[in-house]
């Protein structure tokens, strides 16, 4: 039988302590710098890239279109596909309309209409509260001050959707364009 006898000082002990732990925090220092980088390296790739179409479905619906309004310049010359019923205004041209949801404000489903200003030629052959799927570039545009606007290039009547209900924005929505 063999025995070993291995002499531990305080001082020793606390040398180990402390280079196992800068070791652990140096590891979780790297890995998180190393995904800071590579995520920001995607979103830039993203938001670079103005060909490629967003999507928006009804959970960020309101989150994208508050935060277009807040900084509209981070918003022109991109691309959005996203669906929503035709509302019209009194002061509207020929060709301007808004895609709407409605956005619940209280527990017991009170809505509120909300959307984006959006133009397309053809409008006018479309009824009130029809349900649209449109492609768009955004534009800046002067309707009672600064405000994006979907210039729509393709546009296709659907039928109403099961989710056609939207939900305030949350403050935890971080943009990505």
């Amino acid at each position: 039988m063999f025995i070993y006898n291995i002499k531990v000082s305080g001082s020793m002990l606390f040398k180990i302590f402390f280079v196992i732990v800068t070791i652990i925090i140096l590891t979780v220092f790297s890995i998180c710098c190393y995904n800071l980088f590579v995520a920001a390296k995607n979103n830039v790739n993203v938001a670079d890239n103005s060909s490629a179409v967003i999507e928006i479905d009804p959970k960020n619906y309101t989150n994208i279109l508050k935060d277009s309004h807040e900084h509209i310049d981070n918003y022109v010359g991109k691309s959005y596909k996203f669906s929503g019923y035709i509302y019209r205004a009194y002061d509207f041209t020929d060709e301007q309309f808004v895609l709407a949801r409605d956005m619940v404000i209280s527990s017991d489903y009170q809505t509120l209409i909300v959307g984006f200003l959006s133009e397309y030629k053809d409008i006018k052959n479309y009824a009130d509260d029809t349900w649209v799927e449109v492609t768009g570039t955004i534009k800046k545009v002067d309707y009672h001050g600064d405000m994006p606007e979907l210039q729509i290039t393709s546009l296709k009547e659907i039928d109403k959707p099961n989710d056609e209900y939207v939900y305030p924005p949350d403050e935890s929505y971080v943009p990505t364009v």
